[in-house]
C-alpha cells in the first residue's frame, strides 16, 4: 500500500519547487496561487483557467501561479467541492434539504446545452435551481481558500527564500536571478 504521507510531501515539495521558479516576489506568486484555488470552488467549471487568470491580474498577482492553482479543482476533488458548496449554499438560503439527490451530470449537460444552442428556458428551469445555491455558496470557501492558501504558500517561499538568502551569504553571492526570490 502506497505512503499517502510521502506521497503528499513529495507533491507538495514538488509544487512549492515549480512555484518557487516563476517570475516575482513570494507574495506575487502566492496570491496568484491563491486566485486559482479559490476560483476552484465556484461554479463556473471551464472559465476557471479565464477567472483565475483575471483576478490575478486585476490584483497584480502572478498569473502563471493562478493557473498551478486551479488544478485543486479537478475530477477528483470537485464531486466534495460541488456537494459542499452546493449544500453551504443551500443552509445560507435556509432550504437545506441534504436528502435531495442531484444529478450533476444531467445539470452540466443542460447547461451545456443551453449555452450552445442559445436556449435559456432550460437553463432557468433545469439548472438556475442548483446553479444559484452553489454560487451563494462558494463565497465563504472562496474566502476561506484564499486566505489559508495564500498564508500556506507564501509562508513556505519566504521560508526557502530566506534559506536560499543564507546560502548565498555564506558563499559571498548576491541573489539577482529572480526578483523577490
Amino acid at each position: 500500500m502506497p505512503d499517502i504521507k510521502k506521497y503528499w510531501k513529495s507533491f507538495l515539495t514538488k509544487l512549492l519547487l515549480r512555484l518557487q521558479q516563476l517570475k516575482g516576489t513570494p507574495y506575487s506568486v502566492a496570491a496568484g496561487f491563491a486566485c486559482g484555488v479559490a476560483i476552484s470552488f465556484t461554479p463556473f467549471i471551464g472559465f476557471h483557467l479565464v477567472l483565475a487568470a483575471i483576478t490575478a491580474w486585476i490584483i497584480r498577482a502572478n498569473i502563471v501561479s493562478s493557473a498551478i492553482g486551479t488544478l485543486i479543482g479537478n475530477p477528483w476533488t470537485f464531486p466534495f467541492i460541488w456537494i459542499a458548496v452546493l449544500s453551504t449554499g443551500r443552509f445560507l438560503m435556509g432550504n437545506f434539504d441534504p436528502e435531495t439527490n442531484i444529478n450533476f451530470l444531467k445539470i452540466f449537460t443542460a447547461a451545456g446545452r443551453a449555452l450552445l444552442t442559445f436556449n435559456f428556458k432550460h437553463f432557468g428551469r433545469d439548472v438556475w435551481p442548483i446553479f444559484f445555491p452553489m454560487l451563494i455558496g462558494c463565497i465563504p470557501f472562496y474566502i476561506a481558500s484564499w486566505f489559508l492558501s495564500f498564508k500556506l504558500i507564501h509562508t513556505m517561499l519566504e521560508k526557502i527564500n530566506r534559506r536560499r538568502q543564507k546560502r548565498l551569504a555564506a558563499k559571498g553571492e548576491k541573489d539577482d536571478t529572480r526578483t523577490g526570490l
